[in-house]
């Protein structure tokens, strides 16, 4: 995904797992980051609970930035759990390209 982004002009920064995300959250001032995309499965903290924890925020700013799923698991139930936890949408590994451009499109604008 690092890559793809990259291609298109994005700046990515990467989290090795939630507990850095989140930690990575709390310290950056609210809109420095547009949109994160959650890998469901990390060591430490998996991305559930990373958002879940992010969501928490005392910051509105910072609580409700748009949070994507991104997983292997492309089945219904892996998506309806992602959109009840708090994130804003789901991306199934392998990339659907087109798919994840229009998704941060309609996310970020």
């Amino acid at each position: 995904a690092t890559a793809i982004l990259e291609e298109v002009g994005f700046e990515v920064d990467v989290a090795s797992d939630g507990a850095i995300a989140v930690e990575k959250m709390d310290a950056a001032d609210a809109g420095y980051y547009d949109i994160v995309l959650m890998d469901v499965q990390m060591p430490r903290m998996d991305g559930y609970e990373a958002t879940k924890r992010i969501r928490e925020l005392a910051d509105p700013g910072k609580a409700s930035i748009p949070i994507v799923a991104v997983t292997a698991n492309a089945f219904d139930t892996d998506r309806n759990m992602s959109l009840e936890i708090g994130m804003n949408g789901h991306l199934a590994k392998p990339y659907d390209v087109p798919a994840m451009m229009r998704m941060l499109g309609e996310l970020i604008g």
